[in-house]
């Protein structure tokens, strides 16, 4: 009977100990824990702002793009955690000490570093079965193919202080079009685009109150990234967002409806550079000039946007690869104007 009670004690403090063990994982030391500008945007959904409309660079330590939480009974969904361990840490700390709430979703809408290199502070969680990394399976694979890479190329940038103790987390949970998130009482529909910002990316939406999140498919005052997409997959997939009429989205940009009867000026913002940059090559094909010449197609209504200098030439490159085949069916026979491929 003694060598029983002594093995009920010895299971109850280890039982014991295993639950702290779980519970310490996922309660910060709120007393050294860097506060996060959230801003509230709807009843339950935060966003934390980059403090200018900027290229990565070690000031910025690379967050360039909105960082968001769904946060609701005393649980939250982290949508693109941003572009290192230190900056998952910052939101995940925040989240449970100004917000109250404990992370149990981080969600890579798409697979760019600034947006995914985050994971790294919720490894430990998910390693423990507390929380789930989400994306589509196209994303994972970009991931799986390119972060490491990514990861070279941002601490190049933002500099290694910024990116310390930053690695690779995948996604361990695969969703697709149709699937459902809940967040105590929000609930999230997943949706799917495929070859348009990037190779696949993943939309939430919430229709109760007409909010979407759109990873990195909306974009204003920022000149949209084209390195893995396609612009008539872009182009494409915009109309179907807009038929949804969301009031606030979360992308690139925050942004909110003026009024009842009208969509987020990012919608107009992201269209307009899109479909000045398609027709701008379309015009340089017609009038004859070729992939050596493509300097000379500038877009000076958006000039003043962020990353125009560094990132617009490199769109006119990628867009033209891809419209050069459905200029020359267009036009017929002609001697090729093919530039090379060209990667992130």
């Amino acid at each position: 009977m003694a060598l029983m009670r002594k093995i009920r004690w010895l299971c109850c403090v280890l039982c014991l100990w295993s639950a702290a063990q779980s519970a310490c994982a996922g309660a910060p030391d709120c007393t050294a824990a860097a506060s996060v500008d959230w801003q509230a945007v709807a009843p339950g959904v935060w966003v934390w702002l980059p403090e200018h409309l900027d290229e990565i660079s070690p000031h910025n330590r690379g967050q360039v793009l909105p960082i968001s939480a769904v946060v609701d009974a005393g649980e939250a969904l982290v949508v693109d955690p941003g572009p290192s361990h230190q900056h998952g840490l910052r939101v995940r700390r925040s989240l449970a000490c100004q917000l109250g709430a404990r992370v149990r979703w981080v969600v890579n809408t798409h697979a760019h570093a600034e947006s995914v290199l985050g994971n790294s502070a919720f490894a430990d969680l998910q390693a423990l079965g507390q929380l789930d990394i989400v994306a589509t399976a196209g994303t994972r694979e970009a991931m799986q193919r390119r972060c490491a890479q990514c990861l070279s190329y941002l601490t190049s940038i933002a500099g290694a202080e910024a990116m310390q103790d930053t690695r690779i987390v995948l996604p361990n949970r695969i969703m697709s079009e149709g699937e459902t998130l809940a967040v105590g009482r929000i609930r999230l529909q997943v949706m799917q685009v495929g070859n348009a910002h990037t190779e696949s990316d993943l939309l939430l939406w919430e229709p109760q109150r007409r909010i979407m999140w759109a990873g990195g498919l909306l974009y204003e005052g920022r000149i949209p990234e084209l390195a893995q997409g396609s612009l008539n997959g872009w182009l494409h997939a915009l109309p179907r967002l807009k038929a949804l009429r969301p009031v606030l989205v979360v992308g690139a940009a925050l942004s909110v409806a003026p009024d009842a009867g009208s969509l987020p000026s990012a919608f107009g913002a992201t269209d307009h550079y899109l479909q000045a940059l398609r027709m701008s090559i379309l015009q340089a094909m017609d009038a004859g000039l070729d992939g050596s010449d493509i300097r000379s197609i500038q877009l000076p209504d958006f000039a003043g946007w962020a990353g125009y200098r560094q990132r617009h030439g490199f769109n006119v490159q990628r867009a033209w690869r891809e419209l050069e085949p459905e200029w020359l069916d267009a036009t017929g026979p002609a001697s090729p104007r093919l530039i090379p491929d060209v990667g992130r």
